[in-house]
């Protein structure tokens, strides 16, 4: 995990790297990681978070609430963009995890969840993937389609704007869409 901190995660900022990265998780890795990556750039939720999900936690439910890990915050969670596909994948698996390990009876880890991320990113040319890229993503797309940025500090508890603004990528992003077209 120590090389995720080396590297600048960033939210894959393109509606077609958003598909190259969903199809590379299904070729080249499982519907879980598919799935997982799914769950992430929709819930906004941290990886720590998805893989402590149990199946009984969401099999049939269109929404559920969930005690962050981190914050230790209550959050509800809006599960209807992602129901049918969650459905299906539940069918398939026989376990009580919803993203479980193949050793054992127990979710994967968190270190395995970056693996496969990156591996997917790789077959298809996306840099600086880790597993809070699932959260940036769901973060930056977001503000995108909302421009309301105090909505979603509120999604992803942080404490400032500003903070938020920087976690997505989006103050880099308009400073360098600013200075584009700037001549003196």
């Amino acid at each position: 995990m120590a090389k995720e901190h080396l590297i600048d995660v960033q939210p894959i900022r393109s509606l077609e790297k958003l598909d190259d990265m969903k199809w590379s998780l299904k070729r080249h890795c499982s519907e879980r990681d598919y799935i997982l990556f799914l769950l992430g750039i929709n819930t906004g939720l941290r990886v720590s978070d998805l893989l402590s999900l149990k199946v009984k936690d969401i099999k049939g439910k269109l929404e559920i609430i969930i005690k962050e890990g981190k914050t230790k915050k209550p959050r509800t969670i809006q599960l209807n963009n992602v129901f049918n596909e969650l459905a299906t994948y539940m069918d398939t698996i026989d376990s009580e995890w919803l993203f479980p390990s193949r050793k054992g009876d127990k979710p994967i880890s968190k270190i395995q969840a970056y693996r496969q991320l990156n591996k997917a990113a790789d077959m298809v040319d996306i840099e600086s993937v880790g597993t809070h890229t699932m959260r940036k993503t769901f973060g930056y797309w977001y503000y995108k389609q909302s421009k309301d940025v105090a909505k979603l500090q509120m999604i992803l508890n942080h404490s400032h704007p500003e903070i938020t603004l920087k976690y997505i990528g989006i103050a880099d992003e308009e400073i360098e869409d600013s200075l584009n077209g700037f001549v003196l």
